[in-house]
């Protein structure tokens, strides 16, 4: 079994102690599963161990050493205060997203990026604030004084504005780091990143091209417990240091 194989041949390099990466949850969650090899992007290569039935198999020994950079950058932004904001708009991530930003307290996007938000950040500012009027006045009994036709309008509205805005109504300003867990898919808020000096961090499967990310953590983005894994590390290393 490759899985044997790569837990015996990493047993010793990859175990960790103070971010407890180790090879065995790594191949349990599934990290090291890559795409077909057809759809490899060049940059990737670096980062692969082999090919199992098409498919490329990731070098975990990497994956941990750019996890742990990963990890020791948050620590630091942790420390100074600054702001990391997490995307992941597959549909099978949404929850797990949400919950993991809201246990860390960090700002989150699950939908579908809105062009903008970074390079227009003035005007998305501008619809979060008539987002939260709306629900200051829902709370405090101000739109009681509305028809019940009227109300009915205003709570649709305010579903649509949180589901549009919801994750970032507490972000004041751009982000001084994005996370996002697809490289591809999430392609517009790193290059919306980019343009406006945000650090990027980001999962990147095989197919993905690593250098639009500043740090990279090359593991499986398909898989939630791939994910999962990732991100339980990242939300703890955010607690642990905020506290």
């Amino acid at each position: 079994m490759i899985e044997e194989k790569l837990e015996e041949k990493q047993t010793v390099d990859i175990n960790d102690k103070e971010f407890k990466i180790g090879p065995n949850e790594m191949v349990e969650a599934g990290l090291h599963f890559g795409h077909r090899t057809s759809k490899v992007h060049p940059k990737m290569k670096p980062y692969i161990y082999t090919v199992k039935n098409g498919i490329h198999i990731i070098n975990l020994e990497e994956t941990k050493k750019k996890l742990d950079e990963v990890l020791e950058f948050i620590e630091k932004l942790v420390k100074e205060n600054k702001t990391l904001l997490l995307v992941g708009t597959k549909i099978q991530f949404k929850g797990l997203i949400k919950e993991i930003a809201q246990e860390a307290n960090i700002p989150y996007i699950t939908r579908r990026w809105l062009g903008g938000t970074f390079t227009n950040f003035g005007t998305i500012r501008k619809r979060i604030d008539y987002f939260k009027n709306l629900e200051e006045r829902k709370k405090t009994g101000e739109l009681d004084k509305y028809t019940k036709k009227e109300r009915a309008k205003m709570d649709k509205k305010i579903q649509n504005l949180e589901v549009k805005f919801g994750g970032i109504k507490n972000m004041d300003n751009i982000p001084d780091v994005i996370f996002v867990t697809d490289l591809k898919r999430d392609g517009l808020a790193v290059k919306e990143a980019r343009k406006k000096g945000v650090k990027v961090i980001a999962i990147a499967d095989t197919d993905a091209n690593p250098s639009l990310a500043d740090y990279i953590i090359p593991a499986n983005d398909d898989a939630i417990s791939s994910v999962k894994y990732i991100l339980d590390k990242v939300k703890d290393a955010i607690i642990k240091n905020r506290g």
